[in-house]
């Protein structure tokens, strides 16, 4: 396996709040397990073991009241192993000057979730926030297809990912879960192939790798993105899949560590 990688989608939370974070969460999804307990140090021991150079934390604001404690953590959080991805509510009248205080401490995105925002990805009301990520230069990295913890509403699937890409091309619209989770079919008919972020995490474990295999070999290889949603799965399994569909090292390459590191400016 190559040695650079960098796990794009990750989770974790203040060690205070971990526990009662980590509980709700597990409550909210009983078919979903936890492989570490949602602290940094945590998630940092897991990635020495595998290998992995950095991750990036993803969190999610959702309640516009949420955002100064988010965001403040995100800053005080940050290392040379740890990149974070703080997050803005749709809601939030302020949601566009919180853009430009995320941009100005140096974060390259933001994360947003459908679900736990309550919003439709397509919607008139995120384009401003979209308009504005091309403005600053940032991506977003946000949940695509069905989400385990809810009920199978549409809320970001394919065609509505085709068509936000089709009104802002120059939008960085990383899509998550190999695509859109569990609409694997429509994503292999309407986004594989086209210049489109998609980032594989929480996918493996529930696609049969032959398929898995067949849309990315079709998809361009910069635009694919490793990630694992740890802590709900396993670093070692995850690595275990991906090595497992004997991908061309050109294109693993690409998706383990080069794509990140230049959305991510580094070096």
């Amino acid at each position: 396996m190559q040695k650079r990688i960098i796990d794009f989608h990750t989770h974790a939370f203040p060690d205070a709040l971990a526990p009662r974070a980590m509980k709700t969460l597990l409550e909210e999804a009983p078919d979903v397990k936890a492989y570490l307990d949602g602290t940094t140090g945590d998630l940092l021991v897991s990635m020495r073991k595998c290998g992995i150079e950095k991750s990036l934390v993803s969190c999610i604001v959702t309640r516009p009241e949420q955002f100064e404690s988010i965001f403040r953590w995100c800053v005080e959080s940050r290392s040379d192993k740890l990149d974070f991805l703080p997050s803005v509510h749709p809601d939030d009248s302020h949601c566009l000057e919180q853009l430009d205080r995320i941009k100005a401490e140096g974060f390259k995105g933001i994360k947003l979730h459908p679900f736990y925002q309550d919003f439709y990805a397509d919607e008139d009301r995120l384009l401003a926030i979209y308009e504005k990520l091309c403005r600053l230069d940032m991506f977003v990295l946000m949940h695509t297809g069905f989400d385990i913890a809810f009920p199978r509403i549409r809320r970001a699937d394919p065609q509505m990912i085709l068509r936000i890409q089709e009104m802002i091309p120059n939008l960085k619209f990383i899509t998550t879960h190999l695509g859109a989770w569990q609409q694997w079919d429509e994503v292999r008919d309407i986004l594989i192939g086209r210049d489109i972020y998609i980032e594989i995490s929480f996918a493996l474990d529930y696609l049969a790798l032959e398929q898995a295999r067949e849309m990315m070999l079709n998809h361009p290889k910069n635009y694919l993105l490793f990630g694992t949603d740890s802590p709900w799965t396993d670093h070692a399994q995850t690595l275990l899949l991906l090595e497992k569909l004997i991908l061309p090292k050109d294109k693993l390459e690409h998706m383990l560590y080069i794509n990140a590191a230049r959305l991510l400016d580094i070096a």
